[in-house]
């Protein structure tokens, strides 16, 4: 027996409208599975799960079009499922690590405590890199680049932060809209992120054949994929391809 929802009952559920499903329906993007004689529509549970990643990729900033190429590029279901539960339980993780960070920061300010910078910044930690620096650029990079980081206020690492997460959520749109890695949006991006990691290497400018390596290291490494894969699937990858075109431009 197929299960059936309505649109009013879906709508509920996802805590959305139906004039958003029909808006969806329009442009393609969620078509229901069925129209009654009524004009009513209706989903079936194949339906409902295409939903579910539409509202995810919505939560993560992705736009309608960008969405479409994403699931147009989609396996199959449970594919598509898999994705979508690697993504949260990465995001929880890393949520997680963050609000225990905030709340003990919150107690100890209240309570007068002292504040430890590994507990502060738990879930933001750049040191986990540490080795991977070392071995590509030595000791000695590293620890100007620690050192760096410890001399800035808390306004400024956030800033910082907010500054990447912005240039990798572009990544991740341009990515799902089809754009290619070498193209002038992409490059335009990739000359954003270069300044971002100028900046983080104290602005000594990368030379090409770091720019190039640093980009493989976002595949090559799985911690930096997973990163950066939050965007989408591939959008390491992606980044990879428009640093090396970058790079070659240097």
């Amino acid at each position: 027996m197929v299960h059936e929802w309505s649109i009013q009952d879906i709508a509920r559920a996802a805590g959305t409208t139906s004039r958003t499903l029909r808006h969806y329906d329009t442009i393609g993007l969620l078509t229901p599975s069925r129209v009654g004689s009524n004009g009513y529509r209706y989903y079936d549970e194949h339906a409902l799960v295409r939903l579910q990643r539409i509202l995810l990729l919505r939560e993560l900033g992705l736009g309608l079009p960008a969405i479409a190429g994403v699931l147009a590029g989609q396996r199959d279901t449970a594919g598509a499922l898999r994705e979508h539960l690697e993504l949260l339980e990465s995001q929880r993780a890393r949520l997680g690590r963050q609000i225990e960070s905030v709340r003990t920061t919150l107690r100890k300010t209240e309570g007068g405590e002292q504040l430890m910078a590994r507990e502060v910044f738990d879930g933001f930690d750049h040191t986990k890199y540490r080795e991977e620096v070392i071995e590509r650029w030595g000791k000695e990079a590293y620890q100007r680049g620690d050192n760096w980081w410890r001399a800035l206020s808390a306004d400024q690492r956030a800033e910082f932060q907010r500054r990447q997460a912005d240039i990798a959520a572009g990544f991740g749109r341009l990515r799902a809209a089809g754009a290619a890695p070498d193209g002038a949006e992409a490059q335009a991006l990739t000359r954003e992120h270069y300044r971002w990691v100028t900046a983080g290497w104290q602005g000594n400018r990368p030379t090409a054949e770091q720019f190039a390596g640093l980009g493989r290291m976002y595949t090559d490494d799985p911690r930096f994929t997973a990163h950066y894969d939050v965007h989408g699937e591939g959008t390491a990858a992606f980044i990879r391809d428009a640093m090396a075109a970058f790079a070659a431009a240097l």
